[in-house]
């Protein structure tokens, strides 16, 4: 099969391009990726070896390249990863957030449905729910949970899963819906939590947390969530909605101060800063549907997931440190410019 990976470049689509030249080495994956800050070329170098592997540039907010991407592949598959996804960022600039993350979304479908294809997957979140309570352990995210974003970064991917329940009813797009919890691993870019606190750490740098520190995340392995996107698009149900969970949930301060005592650093390092505004208190996934329906669970428990995910931080300096410096994004002209 020819896969469309959108987004490849990125922290899940990158680990995620791997999980399937790794497990299914006769299929075709194609990178299709705008190379924004976030996207990196440098983490695809040993994909790039691999000749069953394609690197695109483009940009799934342009009609006429996504066009013209389908009538060159051909593709059996498409993968949605493509989008703007800091909180943060979206606080500053929405509209960026809304031109990538619904724009761009809607061009893929209408791509999809003008050429043809048998599995449309989009990789949403679980912050289209909005939040629970830190009183309640006992709720959960279901795929049954009302929509309820807190950012114009949830909010416009809340409208992205819209649309594509919109065109599988109406245009009956052969499509599928995943929302994960909070993924970390190998390539995570450097202003995320776990990445950000393991390079301060390194250079004993102070540790920004938000407020207290008690917002409450469920950690997911990237490694076990691209084995569950795989899982849906090959067996997954045309329609339906699959939530990705962990079982991992740790408060923000409990992940800093892990993450200190792993490299043997001080707490002091911790500092406290201005809570995020709209910042969710609780995320929290009830994975039981693909779990029951396609025998999907978390492998990775996070005492291990963190411990490994030091570990590749510590070996592969020299991936963050270019992007610290900013020269990874000279990779590209180096690499494609005189193509």
């Amino acid at each position: 099969m020819k896969i469309i990976v959108t987004g490849g470049a990125g922290f899940i689509g990158a680990n995620f391009v791997y999980y399937e030249l790794a497990n299914h080495p006769d299929d075709e994956i194609i990178c299709y990726d705008k190379l924004t800050y976030a996207g990196n070329l440098e983490t695809l170098k040993f994909a790039e070896t691999n000749p069953h592997f394609q690197f695109v540039y483009g940009d799934i907010s342009s009609r006429d390249e996504v066009y013209k991407l389908f009538e060159i592949v051909a593709p059996d598959i498409i993968v949605n990863f493509a989008a703007e996804s800091h909180v943060d960022r979206s606080i500053e600039d929405p509209e960026l957030f809304l031109r990538t993350n619904i724009i761009g979304t809607s061009i893929l479908l209408d791509a999809c449905k003008k050429y043809g294809i048998k599995r449309y997957h989009q990789v949403s979140t679980d912050e289209v729910y909005g939040d629970l309570p830190l009183d309640r352990p006992d709720l959960f995210f279901t795929e049954t949970t009302n929509l309820h974003t807190s950012s114009p970064y949830s909010a416009s991917k809340a409208s992205a899963d819209l649309l594509v329940q919109a065109y599988q009813r109406t245009y009956k797009i052969p499509a599928t819906i995943s929302r994960c919890s909070n993924n970390y691993g190998p390539y995570h870019f450097p202003e995320k939590l776990i990445p950000l606190m393991i390079i301060n750490a390194l250079h004993d740098k102070n540790l920004p947390v938000y407020g207290t520190g008690a917002n409450v995340r469920d950690w997911l392995y990237v490694e076990d969530h691209c084995a569950a996107i795989d899982l849906i698009i090959r067996n997954g149900k045309v329609g339906e909605v699959y939530n990705i969970g962990g079982h991992n949930e740790k408060t923000n301060l409990e992940v800093v101060k892990t993450i200190l005592k792993i490299l043997g650093k001080s707490e002091s390092l911790i500092q406290f800063v201005t809570d995020r505004k709209g910042h969710d208190q609780r995320y929290a996934i009830d994975p039981a549907k693909i779990e029951r329906e396609l025998g999907w669970t978390p492998k990775t428990k996070f005492d291990d997931g963190i411990q490994k995910t030091v570990a590749w931080y510590l070996e592969n300096r020299a991936w963050w440190e270019k992007i610290i410096s900013g020269e990874y994004q000279n990779y590209y002209a180096k690499m494609y410019g005189n193509r």
